[in-house]
């Protein structure tokens, strides 16, 4: 669904990597350096957050085990997906290998589609464990959770297949070479596709989250109303909030994130110009960058994110017993 502008000369000269070396401008030089930084927090920010979630036992529960999928899909992208689409956006003469392109769309397409609909499972885990606690406890099991994250990535996997193939991206390879790194889709394609990719997916993001708060807003009032609450009470009605203001800045920078990019696709469907063009190249980056916020979310609003890392970095998880460790909550 992305835009980029055919060119008609042939590269000269070739490396395993590249079909066309060219020399890199002062500007694109200054650009690399913004975009390498964004690589780099997205690899490792993710990469901290994956290490936390599976080697403390104590954080390996239903909805952090959801937050370490998104994790993964974030930390693959800034591995696969940003290097290339950058070095594209900064150098748009710059070839590729197409089994690498072949990689990246395949990658892009899939990691796209699995991250929102893991948010949107982030969403549902929070909104069953605050409308019912006790049967939440007793149904999401970490292995259900387990199961549910495998069928999302699978479910993924086989629908971007059977999308790229259908529209020739699997078919028509002829060259070993290209300078067109990007998937095409027809019409009707493109609109099974905003549907199942992004309508009903952010759907469920916006009104499982407005349960999520209306709920969270209730408890609250309940508490309030009780003159003699204890101490426990306090600290629930305080998790609640803490946990759907976390979710809900999460959401919402995903959302930023990701509905620019995806209404100016569907524009891109019945509108193709100079425009829309702009739109799609400036909302893609800002489509990908959220792999690199997400990590920040985790470290100023989850605890235990920060007290994992502190852990990581002074090389404490080495120890025996490390796992074991008490990241949940000041002792």
């Amino acid at each position: 669904m992305n835009l980029t502008e055919e060119h008609q000369e042939t590269p000269s000269v070739y490396s395993n990597f590249s079909c066309l070396e060219t020399s890199p401008t002062a500007a694109g030089m200054l650009l690399y350096m913004p975009v390498a930084l964004a690589v780099s927090l997205t690899v490792c920010g993710n990469l901290l957050v994956i290490i936390s979630i599976c080697h403390f036992k104590q954080l390996q529960t239903p909805t952090n085990f959801l937050v370490l999928s998104l994790a993964v899909v974030d930390f693959l992208v800034g591995v696969i997906v940003m290097p290339l689409y950058f070095i594209k956006w900064i150098d748009q003469w710059r070839c590729f290998d197409i089994l690498y392109c072949t990689t990246y769309k395949i990658a892009a397409y899939c990691f796209t589609c699995i991250s929102v609909y893991n948010v949107a499972l982030i969403g549902l885990d929070r909104y069953l464990a605050l409308s019912n606690p006790f049967h939440y406890s007793m149904k999401m099991t970490v292995n259900v959770t387990l199961r549910m994250i495998a069928i999302l990535w699978l479910y993924s996997f086989i629908y971007n297949m059977v999308l790229l193939y259908s529209n020739g991206d699997f078919t028509d390879m002829k060259e070993n070479i290209t300078c067109e790194c990007v998937g095409t889709v027809n019409k009707v394609w493109a609109i099974v596709d905003f549907i199942i990719a992004f309508v009903l997916p952010c759907s469920m993001i916006v009104i499982i989250n407005l349960k999520i708060f209306a709920i969270a807003k209730k408890h609250a009032n309940k508490i309030r109303s009780v003159r003699t609450c204890s101490k426990n009470d306090h600290g629930s009605m305080a998790s609640e909030r803490k946990a759907a203001k976390s979710l809900g800045i999460l959401v919402a920078v995903f959302l930023l994130c990701s509905v620019p990019y995806y209404v100016s696709a569907f524009v891109e469907i019945y509108f193709k110009n100079k425009s829309v063009n702009l739109a799609i190249s400036t909302t893609v980056p800002l489509l990908y960058l959220n792999s690199s916020i997400n990590p920040i979310i985790y470290a100023l609003f989850y605890p235990w994110f920060q007290r994992s890392v502190k852990l990581i970095l002074t090389l404490r998880i080495c120890d025996s017993e490390s796992s074991m460790l008490n990241v949940q909550r000041e002792t």
